[in-house]
C-alpha cells in the first residue's frame, strides 16, 4: 500500500473505537461542506458499525439536510429480511434523523434479479454524478468492514467484480451459497472516495487484517482498497489487531 495515506489505530475498548469513527464522520462532513453544498457517505451493514449508527441517530444538529447516504452493498433479499442491509441502516439510523428521502440512495431488491438491482443502483449513482458534475462518484466517507476471507463490501475473493473497471455497481455471486447473491459498489468507486474507514472487531478478523495491512503483494479484496486521492484508516480492537507486528497506537477508554 505504498503511496496510500493510511493509518492503523488499535483501541482497547469498543467505545473508543466508536468515538474515533464518529469524530472522523463529523470531521469529514465539516471538511466537505467547506467547499461544496453536500456531504456524502456510503454505509455497510452488520454488527460492527451498529454502535456508530446508534450514535449518529441522536446527532440531531448534524446537517442531515445536506447529506447523501449510499449503501456499500446489499444481499439480494427482501427489505423485511433480517439480512437486508438497507432495512438495518434505515431502522437503526435513517428513520431517526431529519434527512430528505431524495438524499437516500438505497440498493433496492424488489427487482427480478441481482443484476437488475445493480443496474438500478448504477442509474442512481450516475444521476448523482451528473447532478454534481462528477465522472465517478466522489464519496466523502465510506464505512467498510473486513471478512475472515479478506472480503470487503461484497467484493469476494476470485469473483469477476474484482476486475471491474467501468461500472459503479455490480451483482456478485459468492462461491459460498450461504453468503447469498449480492450487489456491491466497485473498486473504482471505493478508490475514488475521500476517506475510507475499515472497522474490524474480533480475533477471527486478525489473520485477514494482518494480510491486508502488512503484505503489499496481497490480492485479498480488502487489499485492493487503495484510495487514489484520499485516506484509508483501519479502526481495530485489540483482538482484530493482535497479529500486527507494528501496533501504531493504542487509545484507551
Amino acid at each position: 500500500m505504498n503511496g496510500v495515506n493510511r493509518a492503523i489505530l488499535i483501541f482497547r475498548s469498543k467505545e473508543g473505537l466508536v468515538d474515533a469513527a464518529l469524530r472522523r464522520w463529523l470531521n469529514a462532513a465539516r471538511d466537505a461542506l467547506k467547499s461544496r453544498e453536500f456531504f456524502s457517505a456510503a454505509l455497510s451493514g452488520g454488527n460492527t458499525p451498529a454502535p456508530l449508527y446508534a450514535r449518529l441517530a441522536v446527532e440531531r444538529d448534524f446537517p442531515w439536510h445536506n447529506t447523501h447516504i449510499f449503501q456499500v452493498d446489499e444481499r439480494f433479499v427482501p427489505y423485511d429480511h433480517d439480512e437486508n442491509n438497507y432495512h438495518f441502516i434505515n431502522t437503526s439510523l435513517l428513520r431517526h434523523v431529519p434527512i430528505s428521502p431524495k438524499n437516500i440512495h438505497p440498493i433496492l431488491t424488489f427487482e427480478p434479479s441481482p443484476q437488475a438491482s445493480a443496474d438500478r443502483y448504477e442509474q442512481d449513482l450516475t444521476s448523482f454524478c451528473k447532478s454534481f458534475r462528477m465522472r465517478v462518484p466522489r464519496i466523502d466517507l465510506v464505512i467498510l468492514g473486513i471478512g475472515e476471507d479478506g472480503h470487503t463490501a461484497s467484493l469476494f475473493p476470485d469473483t469477476p467484480a474484482l476486475s471491474e473497471k467501468q461500472r459503479f455497481a455490480v451483482a456478485v455471486t459468492p462461491a459460498d451459497p450461504s453468503k447469498k447473491e449480492r450487489i456491491t459498489l466497485t473498486l473504482p468507486v471505493l478508490n475514488n472516495a475521500v476517506h475510507v474507514l475499515v472497522m474490524a472487531l474480533g480475533k477471527n478478523k486478525a489473520g485477514a487484517v494482518r494480510e491486508v495491512v502488512e503484505n503489499d503483494q496481497s490480492t485479498l479484496p480488502a487489499s485492493l482498497v487503495k484510495p487514489e486521492k484520499g485516506s484509508l484508516t483501519f479502526l481495530l480492537d485489540e483482538d482484530a489487531g493482535s497479529l500486527l507486528s507494528d501496533k501504531k497506537r493504542f487509545i484507551s477508554r
